[in-house]
């Protein structure tokens, strides 16, 4: 449940920022990071949201889980350059009568492509820990995002935390009656709890449709109203984004 906590995303300096500030940096951000040739910006951005972590208070496990994923696709994505595109041979194997390469134009590619990676995933992380759920919702329904789009956000999230506890209850379950004692086990009983996390998730459906039906629901949910721009915060972001595009003109 720690990775879905909340605990540190108050009493620091982002998080007391409009959301749609914090918004339309980021997706600024990301255009830059992403249409970025080298390797300078999305470093720099990467570095300065790892401080804005450290800055939140960030558990290291939580970051870790976070960037778990984004460093597995980017190493994959930086053999494949390396091993199968390029013209530079920098060095060439013979495996078992398969001759395997490394190009230094496909190194340098598959690097930049890793940097851009991590580069747009830190910006994301730090949006996702400086913004409470709700005001994040919020934010999106100010830029006009499909208001059925925003409900099944809000669904989707509430809904995660039961099935991470059911699942929870069925993996302890599992695991006192030796469930995972060997690998075979292991994955029989993963099968058992994915069937039965499924089966949960269409009867927890099913039954908050009905209990919402009867509550008079009429398919709108009432979101956060939203304050007016402070000048201070919009120059500060302004600046911000100056900044990055200048590190983008290099």
């Amino acid at each position: 449940m720690e990775l879905f906590s909340e605990y540190f995303k108050k009493d620091h300096l982002l998080s007391q920022i409009d959301a749609r500030i914090k918004l339309m940096v980021s997706l600024a951000t990301l255009a830059m990071v992403l249409s970025y040739r080298g390797f300078a910006l999305p470093l720099f951005v990467t570095l300065l949201c790892l401080f804005f972590c450290l800055r939140m208070k960030v558990p290291f496990k939580v970051l870790l889980l976070r960037f778990s994923e984004p460093c597995l696709i980017a190493s994959v994505v930086l053999l494949l350059k390396f091993f199968f595109s390029g013209n530079n041979v920098m060095f060439s194997l013979d495996i078992m009568g398969l001759k395997l390469s490394g190009y230094q134009d496909g190194l340098l590619e598959g690097l930049m492509i890793a940097s851009r990676i991590f580069g747009a995933v830190s910006v994301v992380v730090v949006l996702g820990f400086s913004t409470p759920f709700t005001e994040f919702m919020a934010g999106l329904s100010w830029f006009r995002v499909p208001r059925a789009f925003i409900e099944i956000l809000m669904f989707a999230y509430r809904y995660i935390f039961v099935i991470i506890e059911d699942a929870m209850v069925i993996y302890h379950a599992q695991k006192n009656r030796l469930g995972y004692s060997n690998i075979r086990r292991g994955l029989n009983s993963f099968g058992i709890m994915t069937g039965s996390l499924i089966l949960k998730a269409f009867e927890n459906s099913q039954n908050t449709t009905v209990a919402m039906v009867q509550r008079g629901y009429d398919g709108t949910t009432p979101l956060l109203k939203h304050k007016p721009f402070r000048v201070l915060e919009v120059a500060l972001s302004m600046l911000f984004i100056i900044i990055i595009g200048i590190v983008w003109q290099i």
